[in-house]
């Protein structure tokens, strides 16, 4: 049975609740099998409507991979208050990244599967949130490092380097979480909380690990 037609209603709503229908579709079908005549469908609108609004398959899809990259990074930014101690903060911060991935399932499909396998825009969609994430995690670790009077500034490699390393390890736990039944938010976050404070609380501190001394090196 097709969905019900609803009644009238504003353009920003209506927009909504195709990309919501989008999004669903992308992130369970993968952006190849989805169709719009599936997504007009489950929206309630005629497939011309959603071409009206949205213009293609293509300008769809890249609106939903925006959406859902503002919301992922709009939460991780809410979750986090500056005003805490830097493992709070961090804690904080995978406490809302995994609780929104763990959430929106489909969007997080959207964005670390879908978008990256699709063409170059939708790469590049991808990226910008990516970086803005790395950055926002970037400046906790100067921050932290500034707080717990150290060097003022830890060199520039090392820290993006840090903040990349984590980032990625949080992407490819979330889509291990989404696909583990029974794995919550709170124990994905902790998960890679203890994999990785250990060695950023040490560095922190001024205890970096350095690797051992071979001959050659001597």
């Amino acid at each position: 049975m097709g969905a019900v037609r609803s009644k009238r209603m504003p353009r920003a709503v209506r927009e909504q609740q195709m990309l919501d229908a989008a999004v669903r579709t992308f992130g369970q079908r993968g952006y190849m099998a989805a169709s719009m005549d599936e997504i007009a469908e489950l929206a309630g609108v005629s497939k011309p409507l959603v071409y009206l609004y949205l213009n293609s398959k293509e300008d769809l899809f890249t609106a939903c991979i925006r959406r859902e990259a503002d919301a992922l990074t709009a939460a991780i930014r809410v979750g986090v208050r500056t005003d805490l101690p830097a493992d709070r903060q961090l804690w904080d911060g995978l406490l809302a990244f995994f609780t929104h991935t763990g959430g929106n399932p489909d969007g997080w499909s959207v964005l670390h599967l879908q978008a990256r396998i699709h063409g170059e825009a939708f790469v590049a969609e991808v990226t910008a949130m990516r970086e803005e994430i790395v950055a926002f995690v970037t400046q906790l670790i100067v921050v932290a490092a500034r707080e717990a009077h150290r060097d003022p500034d830890l060199p520039e490699r090392e820290v993006a380097g840090l903040a990349e390393a984590l980032v990625g390890a949080a992407e490819s736990l979330a889509a291990w979480a989404n696909a583990t039944p029974g794995v919550t938010a709170r124990q994905a976050a902790a998960t890679l909380m203890n994999f990785a404070w250990a060695g950023l609380g040490n560095l922190m501190e001024g205890r970096p690990w350095s690797p051992p001394v071979v001959a050659a090196e001597a």
